[in-house]
């Protein structure tokens, strides 16, 4: 099982991007393959000249159409999501989330912030044509608390049950979808089937 995490901040501290830490290891503790994409990682000049043929929005593509599930996680600002998400995002092809499930996860100043998920993020992954968008997390910034620069960043308890509900969720969500054949074996299948007419 593979995912791909993306984080849309493009701060290195960031809150939405505790969140996606926590899920990339809680993933990985049950044998899930998660590789991370931090849009402040991409040259701005790839995101802003959208260049399809850069290497590395190339490398991204390729995981993305890779993988089982993707967990999206962004900064609200401006009652939306980042703009550099959106940028990267816009780099993908037009049903790159088809046969996908993503888990959007958001992090703003206040509970106002909260309807970002549904009215600015889902569409646009709507519009990737992701098969399956779970709820997704929405956490104001008093729920997550820094302590200082060299301890971890802290949920509230509400905020990590609801973290560990959705990813438990997102978890069985990537197991119910159908695996491919491997090449070949829906021809053997065919040749040694047993055919009545």
């Amino acid at each position: 099982m593979l995912v791909v995490s993306i984080g849309g901040s493009p701060s290195t501290r960031s809150r939405s991007g505790v969140l996606l830490e926590q899920s990339r290891q809680w993933l990985q503790d049950r044998g899930v393959e998660v590789v991370t994409f931090q849009v402040r990682e991409f040259p701005a000049e790839d995101l802003l000249h959208a260049r399809f043929d850069s290497p590395q929005v190339q490398h991204f593509q390729q995981l993305v159409a890779q993988a089982d599930g993707l967990i999206v996680a962004t900064p609200v600002y401006k009652a939306s999501f980042s703009g550099a998400l959106k940028t990267l995002l816009d780099l993908l092809p037009e049903r790159a989330l088809e046969h996908k499930v993503v888990l959007p996860i958001a992090t703003g100043g206040s509970i106002a912030h909260m309807l970002a998920v549904d009215y600015a993020l889902k569409p646009v992954l709507s519009t990737l044509k992701a098969q399956e968008t779970l709820q997704g997390i929405f956490a104001d910034d008093s729920q997550v608390a820094y302590a200082d620069a060299s301890q971890p960043a802290r949920l509230t308890e509400p905020l990590q049950a609801r973290l560990l509900d959705s990813l438990q969720t997102f978890h069985a969500a990537l197991a119910r979808r159908p695996r491919p054949l491997a090449p070949g074996v829906l021809e053997e299948r065919l040749i040694s089937a047993r055919w009545s007419i």
